[in-house]
Parts: C-alpha cells; structure tokens; sequence
C-alpha cells in the first residue's frame, strides 16, 4: 500500500515536469492531425451510410413518425452524426492510450531511471515490437469487451461500473508491461506482474475511472456536433493527461517493484553464501596438532 501511495504522488509531480508537458504534446498532434484527416475524407461518407441504416429500420421509422407529430423531425438529421462520436470516441480513446504508450512510455521510464534509479540495471526483457504487439493485442481484447457488454450498459448501475473495469484492465496490462520491458527481464516481469497484479489492477481501475471524465464533455447532447471541432482536440488532450499520469504512476512503481525484488535477491544470496560459508567450516578437516577445543 505504501508503494501504491507513494508512486501515485511521485507521478503527480512528475507532471509538471517541463520534460513531461512538451512529450504529452505529441500525442495530442498526432491524433489531431489523423483526425482532421480522416474527418475531412470520411466524415460525410460515413454519416450518410449510418443514417441509410438508420432510416431502414421499421421500429425507428415509427420513432420518426411520432418526433415528426411532436414537431421534433430535426432530431433525426442530428442522430447519425452523434451516433458517430459515440462509435469513434471509444477508438479514440483506445488510440491515445497506444500512442502514450508506443512514443511516451520509453521516455518517461528513462527520466524516472535517470532520476530516481540510475544504478538500476537495464535487463531488457521486452522489445519495442512486443511492448507494440501486447498493447496492440490488449487492445483489441477490450475494444471485443465494450462491444459485447454494451447492452448491459442499460441497466445503471453496470454503466458505471464496466467500462472503468475495462478500461483499467487494459491500463494495468498496458503500462505496467511498458513500465517493465526495459529494466526487468522476462523472468522478472512475469514474477513482479503475477506478485502485484492485485495493485496493479487497482492503479488500472483508478486510471479508468479518470479516464470517464473527459466522455463528460460530450453531455452537451445534440450540440456536441457542433461543438466537434473543439470537443475532439480538447477531449485528446485530456485523455492524454490521464495516460501520462498513469504512465508514470506505473513507471514509478514498477521501477521500485524491481529494485525491491533484486534488493530482496541480493539479501537471499548473501544470506546462502553465509550458510555455506558456515557449513564449509564445520565440515573443514582440524588440521594436525591442534586441539579441538581451538576450533
């Protein structure tokens, strides 16, 4: 607990690192940029394919009908581009935490080595391709997670409480993978994954539920269509945040995890040699003339 603690303020201050705000930048530029991209290629196809599907639906069409009596018809052209956000925004969410982890992860767990363990052995126990494949992998996994438990998400109380499960399950795999893949090797990531895994599910858990702030900016119901331009670029950066925290909260505690693992190995090995030490001298021959009493 003390470390679960600890960890979590070090990567609170941590952020204000002027190191750490200028790295947090590239993620938000990177998905900017392929965002404006894909919206102004795809946006419009995609929006008028949704509502063609929408529009062949018998039970919707009586939705329609009874909007159109109200004198709410104009709901209808604002469904298919909300439904839109709400599909990509998941992917959204997914790619940033991919893009923190491939471009900002290697180098927040150097500054933490080089500030807090420059003594701490590089083992490399993973490489960039398989830290790449892992979150790749997880990903899908819980992008498969939210798909299929999206209808329960009607009933209230699991709305709250699956998608922060899900997206702290990929956090807690994702970065304490990262964390590790440097200075552990494979024998020691495998061990410190399987003696933490409770810590680090609850870190996961904790990042998840940050991380259903920021599907608070689009409440705004209807108008977050019109809001999109700012929405999207503000809601990256502030998943961004989230990611970055949570990296380095599982970087710092990772790090420590293995100095303490290799502390504790280190004490064992030295206790052994003493045992030997020890037992190699009781069972060493007197040598000739000396009395017994002597030893």
């Amino acid at each position: 607990m003390k470390l679960l603690v600890s960890s979590f303020w070090r990567a609170a201050a941590y952020c204000l690192h002027p190191r750490v705000i200028v790295l947090s930048l590239v993620p938000v530029l990177v998905l900017m940029g392929t965002s404006a991209v894909l919206a102004h290629f795809y946006w419009q196809d995609a929006t008028v394919a949704l509502a063609a599907f929408l529009d062949s639906s018998v039970v919707l069409n009586t939705v329609w009908a009874w909007l159109d009596a109200v004198g709410l018809g104009g709901v209808k052209s604002m469904l298919a581009p909300l439904l839109l956000i709400v599909v990509v925004t998941p992917l959204m969410v997914v790619a940033t935490l991919i893009l923190v982890s491939l471009l900002m992860t290697p180098a927040l767990v150097k500054l933490v080595a080089q500030r807090r363990f420059p003594t701490l052995e590089r083992r490399h126990g993973a490489s960039f391709l398989a830290s790449a494949g892992w979150a790749l992998g997880s990903s899908l996994l819980a992008l498969a997670a939210m798909v299929v438990s999206m209808p329960m998400w009607i009933v209230p109380p699991l709305v709250l409480v699956l998608p922060p499960l899900i997206w702290g399950w990929l956090t807690s795999r994702v970065m304490a993978f990262d964390a590790l893949a440097a200075h552990a090797s494979d024998a020691e990531r495998r061990t410190l994954l399987q003696t933490h895994r409770k810590s680090l599910l609850a870190m996961g858990l904790v990042v998840g539920l940050l991380g259903a702030a920021p599907s608070l900016l689009w409440s705004v119901g209807l108008m977050a269509i019109a809001m999109a331009p700012l929405l999207v670029p503000l809601s990256i950066w502030v998943y961004t945040l989230i990611f970055v925290f949570s990296s380095l909260w599982f970087v710092h505690f990772c790090l420590e995890a293995v100095q303490a693992l290799r502390d504790g190995e280190r004490a064992a090995n030295a206790r052994s040699d003493l045992v030997i030490d020890a037992e190699a001298v009781a069972q060493a021959p007197n040598p000739p003339g000396m009395p017994m009493g002597n030893l």
